[in-house]
């Protein structure tokens, strides 16, 4: 739902306002509670809030600080030993839980010149957002891409990826992973490929040669809601925000943004997870805006700063933010500056869920 004038009206009274308790109900409770039972009036407002109180807060997690401990990471556990030298964004609202938002994961990973993350594969669809690479490379499927500085990478769900550093610097990217939205249905599934690298099946560049420049294999029809191809090189992205960007005027909220797109559907890169990418001129003062999607911000280019809530985060390059659902968030750039982001959105419009406001 996106209502450029909507304004959300305040209850009237506490419409889930909880019963007295008296001892007689509280036996009442105590009996219920014996044979499994509960009383949903004791709780309504939880199941039906006015509008949504994520246990999500905003947080940022700094580059600078996060660097150094991966490479502690390093030092104390190899690749192999750890299968993914993971450190996980750890929303502080969500504590134990290993997610950034009530529905998504995030996370940090690294791999040392050399150093192979073994493949295998999930029912959890992925994403990669590269953040520091010189010779690395993650094969899907048997297909090998090269990863570059900004580049978005997948790995849909259920295909075989595993992940090798062939230069000779540190290879870092984000990690965003569905997991959280596939265990709550209890559908998880893992399986380990027999070698740790799947074999080379397809020459670098073969799915986008078939899917990535506005042209299909002849009859081709989608198998799948993920997209065909897997890694959307920056460059390319970039590029067109920049041709945006001197062809129109910025959005009054997100700036220049862009959505990834399956190219053979039109529609979202994964059934689960969409992606974004914005430019933000410098000097540019956005409007508060919110929406139902919990969202995963990490800075590509520049510095700025964003209000999210009661909160002021100031980014830099390869810093990471979360904003909440339902959490008013304003960007600002003091440089010109690039901002990559992911969200459950896909989920939410195919449920019907997903609202946006501009406050």
């Amino acid at each position: 739902m996106y209502n450029r004038s909507h304004r959300m009206k305040e209850p009237r009274g506490d419409i889930h306002a909880r019963p007295e308790t008296s001892a007689p109900r509280r036996d009442f409770y105590a009996r219920l509670d014996k044979k499994n039972l509960a009383p949903v009036w004791e709780v309504l407002g939880d199941l039906f809030p006015v509008e949504p109180h994520p246990s999500c807060v905003p947080a940022l997690w700094k580059y600078s600080e996060l660097r150094p401990l991966l490479l502690e990471a390093a030092g104390l556990i190899t690749a192999e030993e750890a299968q993914r030298r993971v450190l996980a964004l750890d929303n502080p609202g969500l504590r134990g839980c290993t997610q950034i938002t009530q529905s998504l994961y995030a996370g940090v990973q690294l791999l040392l010149p050399g150093e192979i993350a073994p493949s295998h594969r999930h029912v959890s669809s992925a994403l990669r957002f590269v953040i520091e690479s010189k010779g690395a490379y993650t094969a899907v499927n048997g297909e090998r891409t090269t990863m570059h500085p900004g580049d978005f990478i997948l790995t849909p769900s259920w295909t075989f990826h595993d992940h090798g550093n062939e230069g000779d610097s540190p290879a870092i990217w984000l990690d965003g992973l569905d997991f959280p939205i596939v265990n709550f249905f209890d559908a998880g599934f893992i399986e380990r490929y027999p070698e740790a690298s799947q074999p080379v099946m397809r020459r670098e560049g073969d799915a986008v040669a078939r899917y990535g420049t506005n042209l299909l294999p002849l009859e081709y029809e989608a198998e799948s809601l993920t997209s065909p191809i897997f890694n959307y090189p920056y460059a390319r992205s970039r590029e067109a925000l920049h041709l945006l960007s001197r062809n129109s005027a910025p959005h009054p909220c997100h700036g220049f943004k862009m959505q990834y797109a399956n190219p053979a559907t039109g529609g979202y890169p994964m059934p689960t997870i969409a992606a974004f990418l914005q430019f933000l001129p410098s000097g540019f003062l956005g409007a508060a805006s919110r929406s139902t999607d919990g969202t995963v911000f990490c800075c590509t280019e520049g510095h700025g700063r964003s209000r999210v809530g009661a909160s002021v985060f100031e980014w830099t390059e390869h810093d990471i933010f979360v904003v909440p659902s339902w959490c008013p968030v304003a960007h600002e750039a003091s440089a010109d500056a690039v901002l990559f982001s992911f969200s459950d959105r896909p989920a939410q419009k195919a449920l019907g869920f997903w609202r946006e406001h501009l406050v």
